[in-house]
């Protein structure tokens, strides 16, 4: 799994904080009965709405590694496009594209 720098060199500085929170995240993961797949892709549209390129990327490599196609990556971010409007939406789907156009996949 493809992992930034800026995140390897934070869990290297700051290990106890980082394993928190990873553990963090995985409790709230398994507190409810959404499946992985689903969640993927609503992290991806908090992704869209927080205008963050490289968690846009993240939730998009997440949703292909659970089974998502890129037409439902694409959808779920062309769902925002009324909510945080174009130019966010846009800018979403052409870093999420970085992703779905890499390598032929």
């Amino acid at each position: 799994m493809y992992l930034p720098n800026k995140y390897k060199d934070f869990s290297s500085e700051f290990p106890q904080i980082f394993n928190l929170y990873k553990e963090l995240g995985t409790k709230v993961r398994e507190s409810g009965p959404l499946d992985e797949n689903t969640q993927n892709l609503i992290k991806l549209g908090i992704a869209v709405g927080s205008n963050s390129r490289g968690a846009v990327m993240s939730h998009t490599r997440k949703a292909l590694d659970t089974g998502s196609t890129k037409e439902a990556i694409r959808h779920a971010i062309l769902l925002a496009l009324s909510t945080t409007g174009f130019p966010n939406m846009i800018a979403a789907l052409n870093w999420a594209n970085e992703v779905l156009d890499k390598d032929g996949q």
